[in-house]
């Protein structure tokens, strides 16, 4: 995630504050780099970068007043090239009179890139963006828009595009495919554009959504829409937003899990754009590139982590056993550097972690630095401890969380443990057929869990009907006993007047089926899978003892109605697959459990986000 922000007025003033404060309200969308861009009436620039956080932006533009008429700015997660100052946006032509900033993945830019390489353009920067606004400029006339146009017609990808040229002065052109631009023009002729709606309603209210495959040209007299597939002419009106900021940084959810449940289909995308090679059934992960003859070599992988991560970890467990053949250990980081493991110069070492300064995670990966094993990371934060200390690792891409329990990213630790088999599996005996079918159905995930988000009112119907009772347990076998884990979790964090516990439905009779009795739920984790009907013998039991069922079940599946009081169904897809769209229905009971009780869900009590201390 970026992201974008725009401005221009009538006259030449200082917009720099205009831009870091859009870029300010956009920092939770990246903040691994930023950088702005001002041009004035008489078509002379300035541009300014920075690797740090918005605010050093700030700090850096002061020293350099610069009075302009118009501008934009970016704020980035690294995706094509590494952390620098010359893959920050904006970026430019070669005569740096034509400046861009781009949300999204030019999928072709290579060819692109290719063949503007040999008309003598000069490129500077790693990224994809880049080869568009080299692309831009081999085409301008005088006209950026229609320069913009005649580029994004050879461009395969996804883009929230904004664009400005010294030689075209006094407009700002933006365009969209699958990523959000917004903008407001008021009635003093001033412009206003950003990606997210936060940034623009402390500006105006009356607002402009672009759709896909949709071009403006935004200048102080007004705008001009137009269709990219016929070059057609568009009516757009502007839409008043009754949105209060808190609301608008909501998207208007209620509460930010919410929002977030709600984008783990889109974290999913997040987390596999650009990675899949489909036609060779192979995972492009570009930051285990330099380590990948080390990882051929290996015949033990560690995978560490805390809480929800570890229930990530757990799944990958099953994951990388079955399909890439390599032994694997999962361990609480908490615990991993009490015991003695063996750790042998074949074995490696993979933290995983959203935030990437959880404590006893880094305590663990420090462990590992100093037996002199291969260290690596699954990681949200750019920059972050666990991204700086390990050898090699893997970005999630899905932007920061707001609420203190992990959602989207931990939907987006799944599919990166999916990737990461395909990877090693490839490396190994894992058939180009296999390959391909794995990530087939992945790229297909992300669809099937909208059609459970469809079904949000049933499950909160359900998670209101139990929200009386007070202990729960959750079971579920093979790749979803740690889910069952997950479910357990979430509920008593967020529902945090529930106490739950996740087991795998084996180990129900080893103890747990004591507490059943009809005060007593039990929600079982039941797709169509290897283990179905060893579940189906478990939940029989539990029926026996006249405890309530609920269970979550593959499509298709009546039988499962004869023995759970309430079913949530759940589309059909590979085995290794079903946790990400298990996981999703619990992540929504626990919530709508959560608001029934007037628990601060966003918040729940006693808990951080990120866990700094041991």
């Amino acid at each position: 995630m970026c992201g974008i922000i725009g401005y221009l007025s009538n006259e030449d003033k200082d917009i720099v504050p205009i831009l870091i404060a859009g870029l300010k309200r956009l920092e939770y969308r990246g903040y691994d780099s930023c950088g702005i861009v001002v041009c004035n009436s008489k078509s002379e620039t300035l541009i300014e970068k920075s690797t740090a956080r918005v605010k050093k932006l700030e700090e850096k533009a002061k020293n350099h007043p610069f009075p302009a008429n118009m501008g934009i700015g970016h704020t980035r997660w690294a995706t094509h090239g590494l952390v620098t100052e010359k893959n920050a946006h904006p970026h430019c032509d070669c005569k740096r009179e034509i400046f861009l900033v781009h949300n999204g993945i030019i999928e072709n830019y290579k060819t692109i890139k290719e063949k503007l390489k040999k008309k003598g353009h000069n490129f500077i920067s790693e990224t994809d963006t880049e080869a568009l606004a080299h692309l831009i400029e081999h085409f301008f006339k005088d006209n950026l828009e229609d320069a913009v146009k005649k580029a994004l017609k050879l461009v395969k990808g996804t883009y929230g595009l904004a664009v400005i040229s010294s030689r075209d002065p006094k407009k700002i052109v933006i365009a969209k495919n699958a990523s959000p631009l917004v903008f407001s023009i008021n009635d003093g002729g001033e412009v206003l554009v950003a990606s997210d709606a936060t940034s623009i309603l402390n500006f105006s209210r009356k607002v402009i959504f672009l759709e896909d495959k949709e071009i403006a040209v935004l200048t102080s007299k007004g705008f001009k829409v137009f269709d990219m597939e016929s070059d057609r002419l568009k009516t757009k009106e502007f839409q008043e937003l009754d949105w209060t900021i808190e609301k608008a940084e909501k998207s208007g959810y209620s509460h930010f899990m919410l929002k977030e449940i709600c984008e783990e289909p889109e974290a999913i995308r997040n987390s596999i754009r650009g990675r899949i090679i489909a036609e060779d059934g192979l995972a492009k992960l570009g930051g285990l590139e330099k380590v990948q003859d080390k990882l051929r070599e290996i015949e033990k992988l560690f995978l560490v982590s805390c809480g929800t991560a570890s229930y990530a970890a757990e799944v990958g467990k099953y994951m990388l056993e079955e399909y890439a053949g390599i032994s694997t250990e999962t361990d609480i980081a908490s615990e991993f550097r009490y015991r003695k493991p063996i750790l042998t110069k074949k074995t490696a070492f993979l933290a995983v972690s959203q935030s990437g300064e959880t404590a006893d995670t880094l305590a663990a990966l420090n462990e590992a630095k100093r037996k002199g094993i291969l260290t690596l990371g699954i990681v949200n934060v750019v920059g972050s401890s666990v991204a700086r200390q390990t050898d090699a690792g893997i970005y999630n891409h899905v932007g920061p969380e707001n609420a203190v329990a992990s959602t989207k990213a931990f939907l987006s630790q799944l599919s990166i443990m999916v990737l990461l088999t395909v990877f090693l599996g490839r490396q190994r005996d894992m058939s180009l057929v296999m390959g391909k079918r794995i990530l087939g159905e992945l790229e297909k995930i992300p669809d099937l869990m909208k059609e459970i988000l469809k079904e949000s009112e049933k499950i909160k119907e359900i998670a209101v009907k139990y929200s009386r009772y007070r202990n729960f347990i959750f079971l579920g076998r093979k790749y979803n006993a740690p889910i069952a884990k997950e479910g357990a979790l979430k509920l008593k964090e967020i529902a945090y007047f529930i106490h739950a516990e996740g087991y795998p439905a084996g180990e129900m009779k080893h103890g747990p089926i004591a507490l059943a009795d009809k005060n007593f739920p039990f929600f079982f984790i039941a797709p169509s899978d290897s283990v179905y009907e060893k579940t189906i013998s478990n939940m029989e039991e539990i029926k026996a003892r006249n405890a309530p069922i609920i269970a979550i079940a593959t499509k298709g599946n009546e039988e499962i109605k004869n023995i759970a009081d309430d079913v949530i169904y759940i589309p059909k897809t590979l085995e290794m697959l079903t946790p990400m769209l298990t996981s999703l229905p619990l992540h929504l009971f626990a919530y709508y459990a959560g608001v029934k009780l007037n628990c601060d869900v966003d918040r729940p009590r006693n808990l951080a986000k990120s866990v700094t201390v041991e």
